[in-house]
């Protein structure tokens, strides 16, 4: 199991299996149960408020500084730690291939780990101390995945199951602890019918119900606060990849992106759903903002989020027949794919099949070649791309 087809299972399998497996360990029957969470406290959510926009808009030093504010407020809690290497995690998502914040986020993860293991043995902190137990766990397991490290990424996830299991059944108690549930209804289906390979491990656990997932997770996306964004991101990209309902998941993405307009994340999906709608129009001016926040070095705005915005352009132009504004763009996404080692991704190739569609339209026979010997160097004989090139190249 280690080809790149396994790996690249893994990386999508990795990031929920912490949440898989915590369904197969016993249940317990729900109790009634009175006890107060620090995360269901609406003083201690308004005062984590601004600190969390500030992160989700990138301005993760102002959101740090409120952090460590809310540490000082309640200190010996995990709550600031947890949410400081939150912090960290953001830093990295729009490339993940960064570990400049590896070091950090892993440090406050396990400091959140540390404290919430201390609240186990006290009563009515049990429950939370186990979903910041689990929570920590779960995005080491992320990172560790995305770093390839497997071994690492399942002992954080096996770490992690005791602690789901203390805290299942108590989303009475704040919607935060639905979430976990809803991403197991859901992707317990899911896997199986998209990865047959893993269908023998998931024939031991219980079954799951996507629609009940998608409702759960609906239910997080707007009740929930600390996992409200995260639960809309899973949300948003559920709708547009497993769902195509491309509509709904614009809605999401431009929801975030008008909250928090200096997410380059959020701003890359809302470029890339207006796109999958045909919406040039108004994915035109969004597009160009990303390419000019990445040549003016903004926090966040790298390669990967350039090869799709100059993409998006290059697509829109050259369904205007304005070739020359088209190859601008083409030739741009050819470059951010360049500058990531990434030229084999699909908007690097038809960015190139076009770049010869458009030289061959205007008989520049060859720079048609040229790109078009490039889709075939870069494709494999099956790829519809590799087709088209050889097609094409019969015609030039």
């Amino acid at each position: 199991m280690q080809d790149w087809i396994t790996l690249a299972i893994m990386r999508k399998e990795v990031l929920l299996f912490l949440f898989i497996m915590a369904k197969a360990l016993p249940g317990r029957a729900q109790q009634a149960d009175t006890t107060i969470l620090l995360i269901a406290d609406l003083t201690v959510q308004l005062e984590a408020t601004e600190a969390m926009n500030a992160m989700y808009n990138f301005d993760f030093e102002e959101a740090r500084k409120q952090y460590n504010w809310l540490r000082q407020l309640h200190p010996g809690h995990p709550l600031a730690y947890f949410l400081l290497g939150l912090n960290e995690w953001w830093k990295i998502m729009p490339d993940t291939e960064v570990k400049t914040y590896d070091k950090r986020f892993l440090y406050y993860m396990d400091s959140a780990i540390v404290l919430a293991e201390r609240m186990l043995d006290i009563p009515e902190r049990r429950i939370e101390g186990a979903f910041f137990l689990a929570a920590s766990y779960g995005f080491k397991g992320r990172l560790y995945s995305e770093r390839g490290e497997w071994g690492k990424a399942a002992s954080a996830g096996r770490k992690a199951l005791k602690y789901l299991e203390i805290s299942k059944g108590y989303s009475y108690l704040s919607p935060e602890l639905l979430f976990g549930d809803a991403l197991y209804n859901y992707f317990s289906v899911w896997i199986p019918e998209n990865y047959p390979i893993l269908k023998p491990i998931l024939a031991f656990f219980p079954d799951g119900d996507k629609e009940l997932g998608l409702k759960q997770l609906r239910e997080v996306a707007y009740n929930a606060f600390y996992t409200r964004i995260e639960a809309q991101v899973f949300l948003m990209q559920i709708l547009a990849d497993d769902n195509y309902n491309y509509r709904e998941a614009l809605m999401i993405a431009e929801y975030l992106y008008k909250h928090y307009p200096n997410n380059a994340y959020f701003h890359r999906y809302y470029a890339r759903y207006l796109y999958s709608l045909h919406n040039y129009a108004k994915m035109e001016p969004v597009a160009k903002q990303i390419l000019v926040r990445i040549d003016s070095g903004m926090t966040g705005y790298e390669a990967t989020s350039g090869r799709y915005a100059a993409f998006f352009l290059g697509q829109a132009y050259q369904y205007r027949s304005q070739y020359d504004s088209a190859t601008y763009y083409y030739e741009r996404a050819v470059d951010f794919a360049r500058q990531k080692d990434a030229l084999k991704t699909g908007y690097c190739v038809y960015s190139l099949l076009n770049l010869g569609r458009i030289a061959i339209k205007e008989e520049r026979k060859k720079d048609a070649r040229g790109y078009l010997r490039q889709v075939k160097k870069l494709t494999k004989r099956k790829h519809p791309a590799h087709k088209q090139a050889v097609k094409l190249l019969k015609e030039v």
